[in-house]
């Protein structure tokens, strides 16, 4: 977990994603989802913008909860995302000097249940992490994770 209290000392990486989220639950989301557990793992910030120097910053989310309540409705539909890996203490909201985040923490998804996709495309729909960027698997990638099962 990251020090939220300091979390302008952070910066995008192959485990941390920051989304503002000021207007909803953006929909690149479900990529991040896809690849932070086709792949290490990784925490997503929802209400935190990245500056021009990289650095983080909380921004207020209006709403918190109901954006938390989105995400589980749709992470739940099978047409969003071919499986959910996370369980209630994986999403959490918190206060950041009077500015409410939400952080997300996905973890690896075991060799069984990958690959983890968005859509109902196996193949246009997997990614993975590389640095602070989300990348749509190859053939060959998915292929690797369907025969690490």
């Amino acid at each position: 977990m990251i020090d939220l209290l300091n979390i302008e000392k952070y910066k995008e990486n192959n485990q941390i994603e920051a989304k503002k989220a000021t207007g909803g639950l953006p929909e690149s989301i479900w990529e991040t989802y896809s690849a932070f557990a086709n792949t290490s793992g990784g925490i997503i910030l929802l209400g935190v913008e990245e500056y021009p120097d990289k650095s983080l910053h909380p921004v207020d989310l209006p709403e918190p909860e109901w954006l938390v309540m989105d995400f589980w409705d749709n992470i739940e539909n099978p047409s969003k995302v071919s499986l959910n890996i996370l369980n209630e203490k994986d999403v959490t909201i918190h206060n950041i000097n009077g500015s409410h985040i939400i952080v997300i923490d996905v973890p690896e998804a075991l060799p069984k249940q990958k690959p983890i996709y968005i859509g109902d495309n196996i193949i246009s729909g997997t990614y993975r992490r590389d640095g602070d960027g989300n990348y749509r698997c190859n053939f060959g990638e998915i292929l690797d994770m369907l025969n690490s099962k």
